[in-house]
């Protein structure tokens, strides 16, 4: 039985601090994922050890007040910087404790979107063109990416952060308005690319030797906007709430190369254990690399609990396989 560290952020834990935008959250966990962990820690053999957040860590190491771990399963946000993510995987790293997921350096790069953007186009996967602004000035002064529409959202986020009806710009002056927002409530550079038209897609890998993609899953697009309804849950929702539509149709052929696009992002940023990789079809049908993120959450109204549920197992199944395989790479099991 090995002792398996939880490493995570959740909801309430972090007091606002000023200036933060309303949104600033949305990347933590639910209690009821760090539940979902537990159990497949359990259900694998092995004993979870509950950790807190990245300051927790810091903290009781410095103290020397953690307890022995054997290995620590990390999906820690933190806040602030495009280095956030990284904070966990540093501190076990320091700490000697060997971590499931990706390392600090690929999670630093996926969270820029613009450098992360770069490196998988040139791994072959079609990135639509990109703009990066950090000022409204810039934006009316430097050459746009495509013509409008366009879509606006801050260049190192997650989950959707920053990311409202307005996001979809259509002219100049709304592009210099969304630039502003993100500029101003964001505090980092706004990332401007062709708004895509198409059904929006998302594929879970994990595994090693080879990573494997699961089943892929269409998201709902609001009605109006054409907008992922998922990136607007958390904005002031109209009267009879946010109306959605499901455009596509997943044919063997599309999942087949959604996956194979996955797995060579997955491999072009060196991830490790588990991501999700999404994608946006455009207006004849040919879908685009959008963003990946190897930090995805296990919620279980999340994609890996909608995959348990359409295999017909529960969540900790399916976790439990995840973290037994990574066990395996890590040379514990």
């Amino acid at each position: 039985m090995l002792r398996i560290g939880l490493v995570y952020d959740l909801l309430g834990t972090h007091p606002r601090r000023p200036g933060d935008p309303p949104d600033a959250d949305a990347e933590y966990e639910p209690e009821e994922t760090v539940l979902a962990l537990e159990a497949a820690v359990r259900r694998a053999g092995h004993e979870p050890v509950r950790i807190g957040n990245p300051q927790e860590l810091l903290a009781r190491a410095g103290k020397g007040e953690l307890p022995p771990l054997d290995a620590a399963w990390n999906i820690a946000e933190g806040y602030g910087s495009r280095n956030r993510e990284a904070w966990a995987p540093v501190l076990l790293e320091m700490l000697h404790v060997q971590a499931l997921g990706s390392d600090a350096l690929t999670l630093s790069l996926s969270l820029d979107k613009a450098w992360c953007n770069t490196l998988v186009a040139a791994a072959g996967v079609p990135v639509p063109p990109q703009a990066v602004f950090a000022s409204a000035a810039d934006a009316g002064a430097a050459a746009l990416p495509a013509g409008f529409p366009l879509f606006a959202k801050p260049r190192w986020e997650g989950t959707a952060k920053g990311i409202h009806p307005g996001s979809r710009v259509e002219d100049a002056a709304a592009l210099a308005r969304e630039v502003e927002r993100i500029v101003r409530d964001y505090a980092q550079p706004a990332l401007v690319q062709p708004f895509l038209p198409g059904a929006e897609y998302t594929v879970s890998v994990v595994g090693h030797r080879p990573p494997r993609a699961l089943p892929v899953l269409q998201r709902a697009l609001e009605a109006e906007s054409g907008i992922g309804v998922h990136a607007l849950e958390r904005q002031p929702a109209p009267a009879g709430g946010w109306g959605h539509r499901v455009p596509g149709e997943l044919s063997p052929e599309l999942e087949t190369t959604l996956a194979a696009h996955a797995l060579t992002a997955c491999e072009a940023l060196a991830c490790r254990d588990f991501a999700r990789v999404d994608f946006r079809l455009d207006a004849d049908g040919a879908p685009w690399f959008l963003e990946i993120n190897p930090l995805p959450t296990f919620a279980p109204d999340g994609s890996f609990g909608i995959l348990a549920e359409l295999e017909g197992r529960a969540l900790e199944d399916l976790l439990a396989e995840v973290l037994r395989e990574g066990l395996v790479r890590l040379g514990l099991a």
